[in-house]
C-alpha cells in the first residue's frame, strides 16, 4: 500500500514536514529545513510550542474520540513519526482500533515501518498520497477501514498549507462525503488573527521559498465543519480544547497560540 516506486526527496527547499520534525527537536530534516525554521523562530520564537500544541492537540482529541466509541481513523499529513503516535493512542484505548496513515513527503514512506508497529488485534497502514488528490485516498484507505462504519479523519496543522486555488474546503468535503454518518473531522489550522504583521512577514518568507502557506481566519476555519456537529467547546485555540485529556505542552502559558482547532460528528 506504501506505492513501489520511490520517490526522490527533494532537500533543495524546505517541506513543512520537515520543518515541523525540526520544531520538535527531531533529526530527520535538512539543512534548508532549520534555515527556514530559524527564520520562522525570529518572527515567533513560540513556533516550536506551537509545533507541540498541535501535537497535543491530536492526542487529546483521539482520547477523546475513542474513548466515545470510535475504532477507525484516517490521519491524512502524517508527518514524521514522533512518538506517542495516533495509532499509539488510539490502540492504548481501544486494541482492535485501525488506522491509516497518509503524507505525500517521501522522507515519511522511509519511517513507515514505525508508523505500522501496532496491536495485533488492530491494524495500521500507510499510504503515500496527497490530500489533493482525495481519491487516491479513498481507494487506499478502503482497504484497511470499513466505510460502512464511522472513520474518524484527522487533518492536523495540514489545510493551511493547501490553498483556496487547490480547493481546500472542496477536497475536505470530498473526503467528509465518502465516511457514513457518526464519522468525525479533527482539524488545527494556524491564523493570522491574532498575530497579523508577524504573520504576514512569515508567510512571505515560506512563499519566497516555495511554500504555500493560506493562513485562515476563525470563519474561515469553522467554512470546514460547514454540516457538522461541533463537539464542544467548539471551535477553540487548541491548548483550550479539553485540556483536562493531557498534560501541558513544556514552554506553554495561558497565552494565545496563533491557530485553532476543533472536532465535528457528521449526523
Amino acid at each position: 500500500m506504501t506505492g513501489s516506486n520511490p520517490v526522490e526527496i527533494d532537500t533543495s527547499k524546505p517541506h513543512p514536514a520537515r520543518m515541523y520534525d525540526w520544531y520538535l527537536g527531531g533529526k530527520d530534516n535538512y539543512p534548508v529545513d532549520e534555515a527556514m525554521g530559524q527564520q520562522m523562530l525570529a518572527l515567533d520564537p513560540r513556533v516550536p510550542v506551537m509545533a507541540r500544541v498541535n501535537r497535543a492537540f491530536m492526542h487529546r482529541a483521539t482520547r477523546w474520540l475513542a474513548g466515545h466509541g470510535v475504532r477507525q481513523f484516517l490521519d491524512v499529513g502524517t508527518g514524521i513519526p514522533t512518538e506517542p503516535n495516533l495509532h499509539q493512542i488510539a490502540q492504548g484505548i481501544a486494541p482492535d482500533a485501525r488506522v491509516v496513515y497518509c503524507d505525500n513527503d517521501p522522507i515519511v514512506l522511509a519511517h513507515a515501518a514505525a508508523l505500522l508497529r501496532g496491536t495485533d488485534e488492530g491494524a495500521t497502514e500507510y499510504l503515500q498520497a496527497d490530500v489533493r488528490d482525495p481519491d487516491a485516498i479513498v481507494d487506499g484507505a478502503r482497504k484497511v477501514l470499513d466505510f460502512g462504519r464511522p472513520v474518524a479523519l484527522s487533518l492536523i496543522a495540514l489545510l493551511h498549507f493547501v490553498s483556496d486555488e487547490d480547493g481546500a474546503h472542496e477536497l475536505v468535503r470530498r473526503l467528509l462525503s465518502e465516511l457514513p454518518s457518526g464519522s468525525y473531522l479533527v482539524v488545527t489550522h494556524a491564523t493570522a488573527d491574532f498575530t497579523p504583521e508577524e504573520s504576514k512577514a512569515a508567510t512571505e518568507k515560506l512563499k519566497a521559498a516555495g511554500v504555500t502557506l493560506p493562513l485562515r481566519s476563525r470563519e474561515e476555519f469553522t467554512r470546514f465543519f460547514g454540516g457538522l456537529e461541533l463537539v464542544e467547546p467548539g471551535v477553540e485555540v487548541p491548548h483550550r480544547w479539553h485540556p483536562e485529556l493531557g498534560e501541558p505542552v513544556p514552554g506553554q502559558d495561558d497565552g494565545v497560540i496563533p491557530g485553532y482547532g476543533a472536532v465535528g460528528r457528521k449526523p
